[in-house]
């Protein structure tokens, strides 16, 4: 699988826009996607170095309706990616 495709989209927040002032940003990424195949997708993509990168999975939630159970709500995996002092990503 080609790196590029690791990366879902990038996560624009409120606060994920406050961690830009940090060179820190925020990305939805593939749930079997690991920390070296971010780092090289993101260098890849942005044509930048990442520092270092931290990952969190958030779980699959139950939804309701009515007080009936009819699913759940998909979950995710969220990349934080740090990248070199100087460098920063233009995200619209």
């Amino acid at each position: 699988m080609k790196d590029s495709f690791l990366i879902k989209k990038p996560w624009v927040t409120e606060r994920a826009t406050d961690l830009n002032a940090l060179g820190q940003y925020v990305f939805i990424v593939k749930p079997h996607a690991t920390k070296p195949e971010i780092k090289k997708a993101i260098h890849e993509i942005y044509k930048v170095d990442a520092v270092s990168v931290n990952v969190i999975n958030r779980p699959a939630k139950r939804k309701r309706f009515g007080g009936i159970m009819k699913g759940k709500k998909e979950g995710y995996r969220k990349a934080i990616v740090t990248l070199k002092e100087g460098q920063k990503i233009e995200i619209q």
